[in-house]
């Protein structure tokens, strides 16, 4: 019995990362496609359009390509070179899998320092975006805080040496 509680905890706090990740995922590409068509539709009718719209747009592309790799690690979708491990038996390729995901989460845990440094070095020259009205570390956060999710991620992907294949729907 106590060993249940901490797995079904674990298993709740899953979805509910999951759940938050999919909707700010959903709600940035929402607010992405119609900031997008309302720029198009003001400047083909002769106006100039929303001064802050093109850095708002790219800040956006930023944070969909950051929850998006968020959400691929999580459901093991990310590219991957496994040539190695189809020529070689089920157990060694689980082994082989489990050190390509160890292997990730130590990239991605560098890549977690070096982009909270850089958010850091934008705090400390004191940057802004859209216009000036923003500090410009607000919007780079996504950075570090992707990395981290992923980091983690891939950490217990190595640990526990889930099977992408064994997690994958597939539907033909």
């Amino acid at each position: 019995m106590s060993v249940a509680l901490p797995v079904s905890l674990g298993r709740q706090l899953q979805r509910i990362a999951s759940a938050v990740e999919t909707g700010l995922l959903v709600a940035v590409l929402s607010s992405m496609v119609l900031l997008a068509t309302s720029q198009i539709f003001i400047r083909n009718s002769g106006l100039a359009g929303f001064a802050w719209a093109d850095e708002a747009l790219r800040i956006m592309v930023l944070w969909v390509a950051m929850l998006g790799a968020v959400a691929a690690c999580r459901q093991q979708r990310h590219v991957s070179i496994d040539a190695l491990s189809r020529l070689v038996p089920a157990g060694v390729a689980r082994w082989f899998h489990r050190l390509g995901a160890l292997f990730a989460a130590l990239v991605s845990a560098f890549l977690c320092w070096y982009s909270y440094l850089f958010v850091s070095d934008s705090l400390a020259a004191g940057d802004l975006v859209l216009g000036g009205a923003v500090p410009a570390w607000t919007v780079q956060m996504i950075l570090p805080a992707g990395f981290l999710l992923i980091s983690v991620r891939y950490a217990i992907h190595g640990v526990i040496g889930d099977d992408p294949e064994a997690s994958r729907v597939v539907t033909h």
